[in-house]
């Protein structure tokens, strides 16, 4: 895929964005992650109701008005995406699948970082890490966009490829682990996208799904949560190439974690929209 096409692709994703996300998604991602300070941006003639404590009083003394400080929030703030990649993601319901939207949930907050002014970094768990430096707003979607493309799950017209045979994910739960605790000890906001299938030691990840600035959504589709009938789904193990049939009918009485530490987002929902409520 082509610069031009990258760009083609990506300019379809954002309008897309755009139709299906809600206008006060912006605002919603202000003031969930919050930046680190205050910085003064004018002075405004005070009015009844406004705080007295930003009362520029040397200005007002030489002025026949009052006047107060206002500021607008330092923004600061790098938003580490953790992109858990999996053969079961390639399935979803009616022709969208787990792994499309996950892409667009990344776009989204791209988009959104370019109205912020933070900043986005993706971390890909496939069969190697790639670590994409933190961007913001097109320039970050569409370095995003190609580099899923270079890994052969986009074709040319930004579709995941759904026949995708090569090893998709050689990541172990505990390279996984201490990826995540690196960047939660450096105080960043730290998304995981995924829809948990590979997870086998739940004690391990439920540890780290605590901390404050860990926020951790499944995405799942209808078939994940089905009780009634077996649905029969073929992978390749990550490690051995080697092809299994698994049954994907799930029980009731068997939770992820034995406490609820993540939140679900189906692809049969808006889930753009219940993504961005899901935040705050």
């Amino acid at each position: 895929m082509n610069l031009k096409e990258i760009e083609r692709v990506v300019g379809m994703i954002q309008s897309q964005i755009f139709r299906n996300s809600n206008a006060y998604a912006t605002g919603m991602l202000k003031s969930h992650f919050r930046g680190s300070g205050l910085q003064f941006r004018e002075h405004q003639i005070y009015v009844p109701g406004d705080d007295v404590r930003f009362i520029d009083w040397k200005l007002s003394a030489r002025s026949p008005n009052t006047y107060i400080k206002t500021f607008e929030e330092e923004r600061n703030v790098e938003i580490v995406i953790c992109f858990d990649l999996s053969h079961t993601l390639l399935y979803g319901f009616e022709g969208k699948s787990k792994l499309e939207a996950m892409i667009e949930i990344v776009a989204l907050l791209y988009i959104l970082a370019g109205e912020t002014h933070d900043m986005v970094r993706v971390i890909i768990w496939g069969e190697k890490t790639i670590n994409l430096p933190p961007k913001r707003g097109k320039e970050g979607l569409t370095m995003f966009i190609s580099s899923l493309e270079k890994m052969g799950l986009l074709d040319q017209n930004g579709k995941v490829i759904l026949e995708y045979q090569g090893k998709i994910n050689t990541h172990t739960e505990a390279m996984k682990i201490a990826h995540l605790k690196s960047y939660l000890a450096k105080k960043k906001e730290v998304i995981y996208l995924g829809d948990l299938s590979l997870v086998k030691d739940k004690l391990l990840w439920g540890k780290i799904l605590d901390k404050k600035n860990m926020h951790c959504f499944r995405i799942y589709s209808p078939v994940d949560k089905n009780t009634d009938i077996p649905f029969l789904i073929k992978t390749k193990n990550p490690f051995t190439g080697r092809s299994t049939v698994t049954n994907v009918k799930s029980t009731a009485s068997d939770p992820l974690f034995l406490k609820e530490r993540f939140k679900e987002i189906g692809v049969h929902e808006r889930y753009l929209e219940k993504f961005v409520r899901e935040l705050v």
